[in-house]
């Protein structure tokens, strides 16, 4: 197992016959609005390297029964310092995968366990648009906003001509710049921040908003 965020990486080996599973580690996922894309959150470059390599080490070891394996310990990388540091991994006896009495025993829409879009692969009923259906939607209402919540360096690479642009991380700010009568439609690079954008403006009032589905990547197959 290997995690990259940022300037940190952590890596272990789960091997629920001998020690601890994934589930003992991480007994439930975050809520989905904490957890940052990677536009936002970002990684180091080189560190999937440096977690990648410990990946294939520990790979290799397990292969040719030599050495001693991460089984039961955490190695934590801090790419700022260049500092390893490692926890202890305890089997969790109340584990629902691995523990005593498992209520885990089979595969499992982990999508719609850890809250990722909608479960089935398609358009969330009334909270989605596509990217055929908003260009179709655009030219029957020139009025509707196509609100870009990107970083401007994102939107300098790339952006739908005409889109207004207007980050996430400032939105709560400028509400007062859009009209709340308008109809809306947020994009993103993929539509994981149009998503949070639209609840941001859902319980601000505004009542005809739409997410772009599958971001600026979706309507550039589609549409440009």
């Amino acid at each position: 197992y290997g995690s990259i965020f940022r300037f940190d990486g952590q890596a272990t080996v789960f091997d629920a016959r001998v020690g601890p599973c994934y589930r003992c580690l991480f007994a439930d996922p975050p809520p989905p609005d904490l957890v940052p894309s990677c536009a936002e959150g970002g990684v180091l470059g080189v560190l999937p390297g440096i977690i990648g390599a410990i990946q294939a080490l520990e790979a290799i070891k397990l292969i040719v029964g030599v050495g001693e394996t991460l089984v039961g310990r955490l190695l934590l990388c801090d790419a700022r310092k260049l500092q390893f540091r490692e926890l202890a991994l305890a089997k969790d006896p109340d584990c629902p995968v691995c523990g005593t009495h498992p209520t885990v025993t089979a595969l499992i829409d982990y999508e719609a366990f850890c809250g990722v879009g909608d479960g089935g692969g398609g358009k969330a009923e009334g909270v989605e648009i596509g990217a055929r259906e908003l260009r179709a939607a655009w030219d029957r209402n020139p009025a509707l906003v196509v609100l870009d919540v990107r970083e401007p360096h994102e939107a300098a690479i790339a952006r739908i001509e005409g889109a207004r642009l207007i980050p996430l991380g400032e939105l709560p700010g400028r509400l007062g710049e859009l009209d709340g009568r308008a109809e809306i439609v947020t994009h993103c690079h993929h539509g994981v921040r149009s998503l949070r954008a639209l609840a941001l403006l859902k319980g601000a009032g505004f009542a005809k908003v739409r997410s772009l589905q599958g971001g600026i990547d979706a309507w550039s197959v589609a549409v440009d």
